[in-house]
Order: structure tokens, then C-alpha cells, then sequence
């Protein structure tokens, strides 16, 4: 079912959405439904679906900050983060993606918290965090749960004040046989206490070591299948940090 979504005066952005109902679409209080067929009596419409949303609002508009569980340097994963932002780049406008090294992170001990200050790498850290719109994690699976690294720098960046709280956030994984699906069931237990909004669809576990090959010797992603899969996440993730900020 097609609709025409008029957004009235009160909302941010005065404009007419035409599109279909596809995940993340944005509906609030303050949204109209008209069939399409008064569309002739309206003003100018512009059909937007997720990927033209951006480019309506703004570019950028969203700010994600990317954190890899893995520090090796041909992660699988840090290669998903690469493709995330090449996709960005090229056709997920309105998406700007900052990948947040946590490799020099000092093992968590309050005893580096002087007078309520940190570690200069965890304050940066920190800071990078809290200045995102929301957070996009890749990490593979270690021991049915996630990475130590990713665990230490989730820790360090929840202690007051926790720099988590109430941003929307998106998973995905890349490992053997589950795709490392497991610690993302972990990461999402995590995120409840750090009061992270994780999008639920679609799910992303890339078993990376199946046919057809998706990742070259230098840890790239190259499979096009799984390409466009990380594209509907960040597209997925667009749309509800625009739902959770108002702005649509």
C-alpha cells in the first residue's frame, strides 16, 4: 500500500512523503494519511524512500560513530565497517560514518579516573562517542560472547557520564559457522543497562567463511550479496535515529 504522508507545520521539515511501507518508515502524532490519488490537488510531491530520505533533510544529517571488537588488522570485521563507509559514500546519503579506534584504550581500572577526568585515549574516546548520532558495531564472536576489546571500551565510555545512553545503535557480525551471531545476542543484553536503542531488522551475520568467498586476503568485503545486506542496515539505522530524534 502506497500513502502520502503530509507532515504539518509542527514537525521539522515541511514536505509530502510518498513511499512505500518498508521497514523504518517514519509515522508520528503529527502525520497525515491521504490516499495517492488526491496527490493532482496537492503541492509538488517528491517520493521519497529510505535512501532519498537523507538527501530531502539534509547531507549529513546523521553522524555514526563505528566501533570494531576485533584490533587485527585484516578483521573481517573492521572490512565491514570499511564497506559501511564506501556505501555511505557512494548511495546512503545523509549518513556520515566515523570509525572510533579502540585499540589504545588502557585496561578499565577507576584508579586512571582523577578527579572525575580520564586517560587522555579514553577521553577522546569518550568525547567521539558522545558527539555521535548514533553507534554502529562490528565485533566478532569470542568464547559465545563479545571481544575483550569491545567489552573494555564499552565500559570505559558507560562510566559517568555513560556517553551511551538513549542513542540508537545497529550490530553486525562477521565469523564462522553462527556469523557471530552470539555475541550480538550478548551486545544486546549489554545495551539494555547502557540504555542503547538497538534496531532489530535486519540482522546481519556474515558467515565469512562459506561460499561465495566475501572477504579478499586483506580482510575487504568483495561478495556484492553481502554489500547490499550492510546497505539495508545503515539504512535501517538512518531511519530510526531520524524517528528517535523527531526529525521525521
Amino acid at each position: 500500500m502506497t500513502l502520502m504522508l503530509t507532515v504539518e507545520s509542527g514537525c521539522t521539515e515541511k514536505c509530502i512523503y510518498a513511499f512505500p511501507r518498508i521497514m523504518g518508515q517514519c509515522f508520528s502524532s503529527r502525520t497525515q494519511a491521504t490516499p495517492i490519488v488526491a496527490a493532482a490537488e496537492s503541492p509538488p510531491l517528491v517520493k521519497l524512500g529510505l535512501e532519498e530520505m537523507a538527501m530531502a533533510t539534509g547531507n549529513p544529517i546523521i553522524k555514526v560513530a563505528a566501533v570494531c571488537g576485533s584490533l587485527r588488522k585484516g578483521s573481517f570485521n573492521r572490512g565491514l565497517i570499511r564497506a559501511a563507509v564506501q556505501l555511505c559514500n557512494e548511495s546512503v546519503k545523509g549518513m556520515e560514518i566515523d570509525y572510533v579506534d579502540i585499540g589504545d584504550l588502557p585496561f578499565l581500572n577507576t584508579d586512571l579516573e582523577v578527579n572525575g577526568t580520564y586517560p587522555a585515549s579514553v577521553e577522546a574516546f569518550r568525547s567521539r562517542i558522545l558527539q555521535a548520532d548514533s553507534i554502529l558495531f562490528a565485533s566478532p564472536e569470542y568464547n559465545y560472547s563479545v571481544t575483550g576489546p569491545l567489552k573494555n571500551a564499552i565500559d570505559w565510555a558507560s562510566r559517568p557520564p555513560n556517553v551511551w545512553q538513549d542513542k540508537p545503535a545497529a550490530i553486525m557480525s562477521a565469523g564462522g559457522a553462527f556469523g557471530g551471531g552470539r555475541s550480538q545476542y550478548h551486545l544486546r543484553q549489554v545495551g539494555v543497562f547502557l540504555d542503547l536503542h538497538f534496531i532489530n531488522k535486519p540482522e546481519l551475520f556474515v558467515q565469512a567463511f562459506q561460499p561465495p568467498q566475501k572477504f579478499d586476503s586483506e580482510g575487504n568485503l568483495i561478495d556484492p550479496e553481502t554489500k547490499e545486506r550492510v546497505k539495508n542496515l545503515l539504512l535501517s539505522l538512518y531511519a530510526f535515529t531520524l524517528r528517535l530524534k523527531n526529525i521525521c
